[in-house]
C-alpha cells in the first residue's frame, strides 16, 4: 500500500493520537503516505447529554467504524478506554500499545482528595471515578461534566465546579501543566480497562493494513488491555458503568485488580487474581465479583 487514511474524530486529543500514529506508520514505512479525515461523531453532537442516556461511549466510533466499511478510511485510532468491551462483527484490533499513565487526576486542588472542601463540588461524567470519589468522600457533590479536555479545564476556572477529574494520559499527550492538581493512585482511583493506552482499530478482513500495523503492537501492552476487558465484557458491563481493571505482568504472570460499584460509591466489590494465562485471571476475578453480588448491581444500573 501506498497510501492510508485514518479516520478521527476532530478534539484536540483524537486528533493528537491520530497524528501521533500517523508518524509512527510513516517512520516505520519508509513511502506510505498517511492522511487524516476529521469526522464529528453522534457523541460529538450531545455534548451535553449524559454518555448513558444517549447510548454510552459507542456513540464517539460509530462513524468512524463507518467510514471504515465505505473504505473512505483504512483506520481509526481510539484511547482504549472508551472502546466497548467487545469489538463489532468484522473489525479488529491491528495494535494495541504506547500505554501512557493509567492513572487519574484531580484537579484544581494540590493535595488530594481529603483536602477538598465539605460538600466541594467535583465534575466527572464517568460513574467509575464518581463511585471511587463517594465511597471516599460520601459528602462530594459530583456533577456531570461534558466536553474536550479545554472545555472541561475552561469550566473548572469558570467556578462551575471545584474541582473535576481527568485521565492523567490526555493531559501528558496534549502537553498540559496544571499549577493545581493531584494524581491519585490506582489503590484510590482504580483505572478503567485500557486506561492510557492507545487502539487502532481496522477491518479484520483487511490484511496489507493489519500487516502495516503489526510493527505497532506492543504485546505486554496488548496482553494487560485484552485482560482488563475481559472483565468488562465477562461482566456484561459497558464502558459507561462504574467497573475498573487494572492489569500489569510481574514475572511470567498478569496481576489484575478490578472494582464494581455501585453509583454512589456505597457497595464496592474488589477481586484481585495473578495466573500466566490473563483470560484465566480475568474469568476468576469475575466469578469473585460475581459471588458477591454483582448482578445486583449491574441491574440497579440498568
Amino acid at each position: 500500500m501506498k497510501s492510508l487514511t485514518i479516520a478521527t474524530r476532530e478534539s484536540a486529543l483524537a486528533l493528537w493520537q491520530a497524528n501521533f500514529i500517523k508518524t509512527e506508520l510513516e517512520r516505520l514505512h519508509p513511502g506510505l503516505e498517511v492522511n487524516l479525515l476529521g469526522m464529528r461523531t453522534r457523541g460529538d453532537r450531545w455534548l451535553n447529554a449524559p454518555l448513558r442516556e444517549i447510548g454510552g461511549k459507542g456513540l464517539f466510533i460509530k462513524e468512524l467504524e463507518e467510514a471504515l466499511l465505505r473504505g473512505e478510511a483504512q483506520l481509526a485510532v481510539h484511547s482504549m478506554k472508551d472502546l466497548p468491551a467487545e469489538m463489532p462483527d468484522g473489525f479488529v484490533l491491528g495494535a494495541v500499545g504506547f500505554r501512557a499513565d493509567v492513572r487519574d487526576v484531580l484537579v484544581g486542588v494540590s493535595n488530594g482528595v481529603d483536602a477538598l472542601g465539605t460538600g466541594a463540588r467535583v465534575g466527572t461524567s464517568s460513574l467509575r471515578r464518581q463511585a471511587q470519589l463517594l465511597a471516599r468522600r460520601p459528602d462530594l457533590t459530583i456533577g456531570s461534566i461534558r466536553g474536550n479536555v479545554g472545555t472541561r479545564l475552561d469550566k473548572l476556572a469558570n467556578g462551575e465546579f471545584d474541582a473535576i477529574v481527568l485521565a492523567a494520559a490526555g493531559l501528558q499527550r496534549l502537553g498540559i501543566e496544571l499549577p493545581a492538581a493531584s494524581v491519585l493512585d490506582v489503590e484510590d482511583s482504580l483505572p478503567a480497562a485500557g486506561q492510557g493506552a492507545l487502539g487502532v482499530e481496522c477491518l479484520e478482513a483487511a490484511d496489507d493494513v493489519l500487516h502495516l500495523l503489526a510493527p505497532l503492537n506492543d504485546v505486554c501492552v496488548a496482553r494487560c488491555v485484552a485482560t482488563e476487558r475481559l472483565v468488562s465484557a465477562g461482566l456484561g458491563a459497558d464502558c459507561s458503568m462504574p467497573v475498573a481493571a487494572h492489569a500489569t505482568i510481574i514475572g511470567d504472570e498478569v496481576w489484575l485488580r478490578a472494582l464494581l460499584a455501585d453509583a454512589r460509591g456505597m457497595r464496592v466489590l474488589r477481586a484481585e487474581a495473578r495466573d500466566a494465562d490473563g483470560a484465566v485471571a480475568a474469568s476468576r476475578v469475575v466469578q469473585r465479583l460475581q459471588a458477591e453480588g454483582a448482578a445486583e448491581i449491574l441491574d440497579s444500573l440498568r
